[in-house]
């Protein structure tokens, strides 16, 4: 029987006596034992009663039999979904409610407190213990405390090395991945087998990923960049990968020299730039350095380039469609862009108001069709048809334009865009000018309520250690390059940016913060205030 993605990433493993995965503590995993893992699990899912089209939610930690849930899940013909070990047992509680999974399978220390959500959706709850053991949260034997929480580890172990593997076609399900929903209810992207088989291929073609190629792996697994882009690719490749708990900067130094490609977020680059360990020799021997999930500063890129002489290779990916541009291994990789589309993926960019298609350097929506391209939202019909194109493109909120060359420029998300006045405000524009200032270390560019102008440009501003930013003297700069409408009235510094598990800035938590600065107290009938405006700044 065929299932697309077990039989190209994990029946490849049978016989594969080399290490896959290395562990922190320098001991390893081989495919073979890999796939007995995922194996084992397999038959644990079965027993546990998941069935083909059956949905398996995971929040668990970061370990090699967490990752064999993902392969288990794709051998028994179930829909994969991963949570963030942060969301609380209420954010859970949603997810399992809309996705209505067989299982929820959580860290020991988390089951006891998302019983009551696996009782009120009626689905089984499982704990895996880290190192595939259970703990005092689960009675050994499967029975689990109390009869609620049964020990997966457990009913693993007792499992066959060997499983028969569900048949799945290309288009049935693979995963069900939620979106982070900072601005309305969350919607679950639902993936098939050729999505994410397709990508996979596109970026093993792309990035040249061979046998002799080892990731060094510190992304969750909980989401695409670390799960479908780094792991997917490894297994396709017939690559390895040392496979840490984490972003540890010691452990990254230190095993750094046994790897080839880091894929990272933003934060990975600039924390290794601020380490003196972290030199030209120290990445002589790696061959591709991968960034993704956030934007990376120009300014990053440089400084990266000027101390170990290897350009950062960015991309531009979405929950929905995993990866859609890169910049090229061969070839310019240009700062500030993501590139030009992958080999079988189409993107334009169109006017927001009309959706017609717009020359290159013209700002507009950007829209992708392709294999990689999810099937719709779970359960939301109506918001599918919303997101879709009659032809077929998918519309993706972000903003961006092409230049002359075919390389893809974001300038930000369609609910970042800022209205001012009746003039719109792209902040990337904004913050690359303020992120080249002396001094500033990071920025985000945000519109809050203005009762004269509609909203406000307002900059919200990190300085670099030990920096004193004088908020006047940047105004001025932002005078002399920036048409009046898009300058700042107003500047704030902070500490750091909020950002998510994935190292985007949350502007919502910004807007939230700093909604009320352009607000006028209404006065009482007869006091000074009265009829009284608020300066602009």
């Amino acid at each position: 029987m065929t299932n697309p993605l077990y039989d190209r990433l994990f029946a490849p493993l049978a016989g594969h006596h080399r290490p896959l995965l290395s562990l922190a503590d320098d001991t390893a995993i081989t495919g073979a034992q890999f796939l007995a893992m995922i194996h084992r699990a397999a038959g644990a899912l079965r027993a546990f009663g998941v069935g083909a089209g059956d949905r398996v939610a995971a929040q668990v930690e970061k370990t090699p039999e967490a990752l064999a849930l993902y392969g288990a899940a794709i051998a028994a013909g179930a829909v994969f979904l991963p949570l963030n070990t942060a969301y609380t047992v209420a954010e859970v509680g949603y997810f399992v409610g809309d996705a209505k999974p067989r299982l929820l399978i959580a860290a020991p220390a988390r089951a006891q407190a998302l019983a009551s959500v696996a009782a009120e959706h009626g689905a089984r709850l499982a704990a895996l213990g880290v190192g595939g053991r259970g703990d005092d949260h689960c009675a050994a034997g499967g029975s689990g405390l109390d009869g609620v929480v049964a020990d997966f580890s457990a009913s693993s172990a007792r499992q066959s090395d060997s499983f028969v593997v569900a048949h799945r076609g290309a288009d049935d399900l693979a995963a069900l991945l939620y979106t982070s929903g900072t601005t309305g209810r969350s919607k679950g992207a639902m993936l098939s087998h050729a999505n994410l088989l397709s990508n996979a291929e596109a970026l093993v073609r792309e990035w040249r990923f061979a046998e002799n190629d080892t990731l060094l792996h510190a992304l969750p697994i909980f989401h695409t960049h670390g799960l479908f882009v780094a792991t997917n690719v490894v297994l396709l490749g017939g690559a390895s990968m040392i496979f840490l708990p984490g972003f540890d900067l010691d452990a990254m130094l230190r095993l750094l020299p046994r790897a080839t490609v880091l894929m990272g977020v933003p934060t990975f680059y600039t924390r290794l730039l601020d380490d003196p360990r972290f030199d030209r020799a120290a990445a002589a021997h790696m061959r591709l350095f991968v960034s993704g999930s956030a934007p990376l500063l120009a300014e990053t890129h440089q400084a990266f380039e000027a101390r170990t002489g290897h350009r950062i290779l960015e991309r531009y990916g979405m929950t929905e469609t995993n990866m859609n541009t890169s910049n090229p291994y061969d070839g310019e990789r240009r700062a500030g862009t993501v590139g030009p589309p992958l080999p079988g993926v189409e993107i334009r960019v169109t006017g927001p108001a009309d959706g017609a298609p717009l020359p290159a350097g013209d700002t507009g929506m950007v829209e992708v069709r392709g294999p990689n391209v999810f099937k719709g939202y779970w359960n939301m019909p109506e918001k599918t048809r919303e997101e879709f194109r009659d032809d077929g493109f998918f519309i993706t909120g972000d903003l961006g334009r092409f230049d002359a060359d075919g390389y893809l420029v974001l300038v930000g998300r369609q609910k970042d865009l800022i209205i001012t006045g009746g003039f719109n405000v792209y902040p990337k524009e904004v913050e690359l000018l303020l992120d080249e200032q002396p001094g500033v270390l990071e920025s985000a560019v945000i519109g809050v309520p203005h009762p004269d102008f509609g909203e406000a440009v307002m900059a919200v501003i990190v300085p670099q250690p030990g920096a004193r930013l004088d908020p006047d003297a940047l105004d001025g700069v932002l005078r002399q390059h920036l048409a009046r409408y898009k300058q700042p009235k107003a500047i704030e510094l902070v500490e750091e940016l909020p950002r998510n598990t994935m190292g985007k800035v949350q502007k919502n938590i910004l807007r939230e913060r700093f909604g009320d600065r352009f607000r006028i107290a209404t006065p009482s009938p007869g006091s000074d205030m009265a009829g009284a405006r608020g300066e602009l700044t």
